[in-house]
């Protein structure tokens, strides 16, 4: 039977180092450059959804943004980014949830995610993440999504994944989402194995409800 998200996350983030799971990035530089693409403001809500212990909330922090929102669905890895923020962490909002269970009380300019849409494999796990993204971005917002690309791998941390194009990506948030650039990279993990990513800059469409 499989686990719950919570708990085999948790399992994760409690067993081994931010520093050790395949995920980790010393600097996130590509989600950093697009974000620069979007235009953000040091003002502008932002939410990094699936967010872990990933080191980009200290980026944008040392960047200057002061109104940033983490959501993760494990405890364990949000533990980890409050110590390691320390008093820096009050300038964060954490908030625990899966992505797809998310009800967002407000609306931001950019929604970031590294690495989780990957994981929704069910057709209605991705319906209701594009619900939930369309919930949570204002009528000008951007999107950064980042998956694992075309020749990524099909398994991580256990659990099967989905892997996409530029087209492909694109395709699932037909209608409310445009896409405004893309590109392959190549992820080097702690081990040195080398995983493909496809990283997704977005625009919310005059259109989108």
């Amino acid at each position: 039977m499989t686990q719950p998200p919570r708990i085999h996350w948790d399992q994760v983030y409690s067993s081994k180092a931010p520093t050790a799971v395949s995920w980790y990035e010393p600097r996130p530089e590509e989600s950093l450059a697009l974000i620069g693409d979007a235009g953000v403001a040091q003002d502008d809500p932002i939410i990094d959804v699936g967010a872990g212990a990933s080191l980009l909330a200290d980026e944008l922090l040392d960047a200057g943004f002061r109104d940033l929102t983490v959501l993760d669905v494990s405890s364990a890895a949000l533990t980890r980014m409050r110590e390691r923020l320390g008093s820096r962490g009050q300038a964060v909002t954490f908030l625990e949830s899966e992505v797809t269970r998310f009800r967002p009380a407000r609306q931001y300019a950019l929604w970031h995610d590294r690495a989780v849409f990957h994981f929704l494999v069910a057709a209605e796990e991705r319906s209701k993440y594009a619900e939930v993204l369309r919930a949570a971005l204002r009528p000008d917002g951007h999107a950064v999504i980042a998956t694992f690309g075309p020749s990524g791998p099909e398994r991580c941390s256990g659990l099967p994944t989905a892997r996409y194009d530029a087209e492909s990506l694109a395709a699932q948030f037909a209608g409310a989402l445009e896409l405004m650039c893309s590109r392959l990279v190549v992820h080097h993990t702690p081990r040195k194995v080398e995983q493909q990513f496809l990283y997704c800059l977005f625009r919310r469409t005059r259109a989108a409800p």
